[in-house]
């Protein structure tokens, strides 16, 4: 199943979860032979061909390569599954962002899984357009099998910075489980603010949902607070069914993240033992 198909079945069936806030497409998704605008001659195929060196168009024009090049993960050396041994892409995610206040184009490159990993890989890449473009850093951002940008993509936290917001998800017929990487762009390379996980179920008797939300609060730090809520419902469905049906309920789980000079730092773990709880209803 394609990682497009995986997003159209996520919407479909978890659409409360998706985080909206934005009332304009942040994200585009350009064919990889089409000219970057405001940048005659270079071409998206020409940014991507800094992940995958010998990416190329096949007769169906669907571009095909080998290995990206050498990169981390964004959570670290531990984590991560390996790349598909061919890579496969009939376009890419693009994201104008800033970054330090300079103007940066960020790209996501979801390749899909190896064959001995359940897990994707998915490459982040940052670009440097100003004069001849520049690859400044990439990363794999994937946690599960499909990853995308989650929609709108940035989030401001400065006047010239904007931290990146991705998501990785694989769903069933009645589970969806969300992985979304906060991700700061400082001197030119991704750092990782917090890694928040969240589950929904649709069962018998209920729906459970666990729809994720950003806000920031300028605090007079170089880079503003970043408050994440995760607003976990539960909404009986009026279905007969042999197990009773849960009294509709909903919390409001929130942390905030305060720059310290040096890193952003959680105020607390309620993400976490929400992160461990639905471990446990897996």
């Amino acid at each position: 199943m394609t990682a497009n198909l995986l997003r159209f079945i996520f919407a479909c069936l978890l659409l409360p979860c998706l985080w909206a806030t934005a009332s304009a497409e942040a994200v585009s998704y350009p064919e990889l032979a089409s000219a970057v605008p405001g940048h005659e001659g270079t071409t998206y195929l020409d940014l991507a061909r800094m992940v995958i060196p010998d990416l190329a168009a096949d007769k169906d024009g669907f571009y095909r390569g080998s290995m990206p090049i050498e990169m981390r993960h964004i959570n670290g050396l531990d984590s991560g599954g390996s790349p598909p041994e061919t890579s496969g892409l009939s376009n890419a995610a693009a994201l104008d962002v800033k970054a330090g206040g300079k103007d940066r184009l960020a790209m996501l490159f979801d390749l899909g899984s190896s064959s001995d990993s359940a897990e994707g890989f998915a490459v982040l890449a940052l670009y440097d357009l100003a004069g001849k473009p520049r690859l400044l850093d990439a990363v794999n951002v994937a946690v599960d099998r499909s990853t995308s940008f989650r929609d709108p993509g940035k989030l401001p936290i400065g006047p010239g910075d904007d931290a990146i917001i991705t998501l990785s998800m694989h769903v069933n017929s009645s589970q969806g489980y969300m992985s979304t990487p906060l991700i700061l762009v400082r001197d030119d390379r991704f750092e990782l603010i917090d890694m928040i996980y969240t589950f929904d179920e649709s069962l018998c008797t209920y729906r459970r949902t666990q729809q994720l939300a950003f806000q920031t609060i300028a605090d007079g730090q170089r880079y503003a607070a970043i408050k994440a809520t995760v607003t976990d419902a539960t909404v009986p469905n009026g279905e007969s069914c042999d197990d009773p049906a849960p009294e509709a309920s909903s919390q409001d789980i929130s942390v905030t993240y305060h720059w310290d000079g040096a890193a952003y730092v959680k105020g607390s773990d309620a993400l976490d033992k929400l992160a461990g709880e639905n471990a446990n209803r897996f």
